[in-house]
């Protein structure tokens, strides 16, 4: 019997193999760090320091979190549901121009508690909208949704760009962005979360969006786990002959998962554009669209497993800035290769050590 059809716990499925694969990872990317004449140990160190070894440290890390939180819930909505939505890039830059014109509009009229939730409603709403195009396509036309998400990436950067440059540039300024938002439009730090462990913020923008993408993961998975709309977009995922067998309709339910996919996405937007900068720039999602992918693959598409697989990635993040600055042989493209290792073993080969734990599996079972 094929191992692939057999049960193992979920403490195996979610937990060992995941760390098995990491451990992986890791050890092949301190061969590559040896072969260029440092120090692996001292490598894995400066990564822990940079990462977690100060508050601020912890501050940056958890920020670049927040926003992998959010783009790997969109990957993972979409993949309840078998689509594979690689458009949470582009969905973020038109979740950011949602988020932007509110913050622009009401920045000045009242507070940011005030702003904020019309904001979460903006960025959703204009993730949404340009996911819809390519949800109608496939729902409709049958245009396969890799495609069309990839295509709609870029036709969003270019919009994104036209707009900063033509419309919403502050007149007489060269950079190609809004203007700085008020206090009204701003997310604040939580450098009080910080001083409660005895340790400072300093300059990492770690915000409030933050606690807003931890309830959205509580949401999602009351959705997929907990109400009828999710056990339908998990049966047309599992199987769509038997989702049609059972009544599922098809096309409504990948135009839903598609519309909340989208809306994560877009609210990923929050974090940069009013958590950080305080202005909405070009190239402000800066991949993390794409990181999602990883993020949801590594979590194996739970909310839980997406918040810890944030964490690593936001630890890779910004604990490989630190070790590009304090190891200068190590590079950022080498930084790159180590994120690209973890992805591969993480998520293409997550796989790997299944077979063999089955049959140890069996055996301890057997006994």
């Amino acid at each position: 019997m094929s191992t692939a059809s057999v049960s193992l716990p979920n403490w195996i499925t979610y937990g060992l193999i995941p760390v098995l694969n990491l451990i992986v990872a890791f050890l092949i990317s301190g061969v590559v760090v040896w072969l260029i004449g440092e120090s692996p140990l001292g490598a894995l160190s400066l990564l822990i320091e940079g990462a977690l070894g100060s508050g601020e440290g912890i501050g940056f890390t958890l920020y670049y979190a927040t926003s992998f939180i959010f783009t790997g819930l969109s990957v993972a909505v979409a993949i309840h549901a078998g689509l594979f939505n690689i458009g949470s890039e582009g969905q973020a830059y038109l979740g950011g121009l949602g988020c932007a014109l509110v913050a622009l509009a009401l920045d000045r009229f009242v507070p940011w508690y005030v702003t904020m939730p019309v904001a979460v409603v903006g960025a959703g709403l204009f993730g949404a909208a340009w996911a819809s195009i390519p949800a109608f396509l496939q729902a409709k036309r049958g245009s396969h949704i890799v495609i069309t998400t990839i295509m709609f990436n870029y036709i969003g950067a270019a919009l994104m760009v036209y707009l900063l440059v033509h419309v919403l540039i502050v007149p007489g300024k060269m950079a190609p962005e809004t203007r700085t938002f008020l206090e009204g439009g701003q997310l604040p730090k939580l450098g009080g979360v910080m001083n409660l462990f005895g340790t400072k913020l300093g300059a990492a923008p770690f915000n409030v969006s933050f606690i807003i993408a931890l309830v959205a993961a509580y949401f999602v998975w009351l959705l997929i786990w907990r109400t009828k709309l999710g056990f339908e977009m998990r049966t047309l995922g599992v199987s769509p002959t038997a989702a049609s067998y059972a009544g599922i309709p098809y096309a409504r339910t990948v135009m839903i998962a598609m519309l909340l996919s989208g809306a994560l996405a877009g609210m990923m937007a929050l974090n940069p554009v009013m958590g950080s900068s305080a202005r909405l720039q070009v190239e402000f999602v800066g991949g993390a669209g794409f990181v999602g992918i990883a993020v949801s693959l590594m979590g194996r598409n739970h909310p839980v497993g997406i918040i810890f697989s944030a964490i690593l990635f936001g630890i890779l993040y910004q604990g490989g800035d630190w070790i590009s600055f304090e190891m200068p042989n190590i590079t950022r493209e080498m930084i790159l290769v180590i994120q690209g290792l973890v992805i591969l073993f993480a998520g293409a080969l997550e796989y790997m050590f299944r077979p063999a734990l089955v049959r140890v599996y069996q055996q301890f079972k057997a006994k």
